[in-house]
């Protein structure tokens, strides 16, 4: 009886099939997954038209619009009202709920900012090490767009997000930015709360601008103990002006304190 010869089975062996080749639409597809999966592409970023898409990529507008589709179907883009496409961003799908619980709970309030002294902690950490010069001068015109006497009042929350947003793309994370993106809206509102409600006196300004200089310096520095420590003091200032009148007076003792060169400023 013969032998089989398992090294070579016969042609119409079920279990292995013809792999189709590759098409151009998929190939664009996964290029434009790695521009959004290597932060190159940011939560919100408009993409180029599906002609300047084809021209730079070098392929047709109708395998531009099949990767779209693609993506698009998997939920890492979105049409834009009036025409184009951008990256989604968290936010599109759950910043609604989630702000409305934020907003209809102290509780819940408070949460936010307890999640926030620890992921923005650490967020201002990765940018002490990881800031590029180009992302630290980011940041320091954020800080001087906060520090301009003739800036309006009215910007102030604006203002301190686009700030937070600064260091959260020099922290090089992907995740964190998408994370970021989300709670955009929520940390505007909350923001929005505490310096016009809660700490909205002139002095308040001044140790606020304190301690986005100091956390701005520890990112220069590369200092990311220094960053990860100011971003936690200031943020939990605001953490305990949400708990107690009482307990933000003693944080801001505690801050002076520590050398935070809070005195003759409140």
């Amino acid at each position: 009886m013969q032998n089989r010869d398992e090294s070579n089975p016969p042609d119409n062996d079920a279990r292995f099939q013809e792999i189709p080749r590759e098409r151009v639409a998929d190939r664009v597809a996964q290029e434009l997954m790695k521009l959004i999966a290597t932060g190159k592409l940011m939560p919100g970023e408009r993409l180029p038209g599906e002609r300047q898409l084809a021209e730079m990529m070098n392929v047709s507008r109708v395998s531009v619009r099949a990767a779209l589709q693609q993506l698009k179907a998997k939920g890492f883009v979105i049409a834009v009202q009036g025409g184009g496409t951008r990256v989604i961003a968290a936010s599109d799908d759950q910043d609604s709920a989630l702000a409305a619980l934020v907003r209809e709970n102290r509780k819940n309030l408070r949460d936010f900012a307890q999640i926030r002294v620890a992921i923005e902690a650490w967020a201002a950490r990765q940018a002490a090490e990881n800031a590029t010069d180009e992302q630290i001068a980011e940041i320091k015109h954020a800080l001087d767009v906060m520090t301009d006497p003739k800036r309006p009042e009215e910007y102030k929350a604006e203002d301190d997000v686009a700030f937070h947003m600064a260091v959260a793309k020099a922290a090089d994370s992907v995740v964190y930015m998408h994370l970021m993106s989300g709670m955009g809206d929520i940390l505007r509102e909350t923001l929005d709360y505490h310096r016009y409600k809660l700490l909205a006196t002139p002095a308040d300004d001044r140790v606020f601008l304190q301690q986005h200089r100091k956390i701005f310096e520890a990112i220069q520095d590369g200092d990311g103990d220094a960053a990860a420590q100011a971003m936690t003091v200031h943020v939990k200032r605001a953490l305990s002006a949400y708990s107690d009148p009482q307990e933000l007076e003693r944080s801001i003792l505690d801050e002076d304190a520590s050398g935070l060169a809070l005195s003759g400023q409140l």
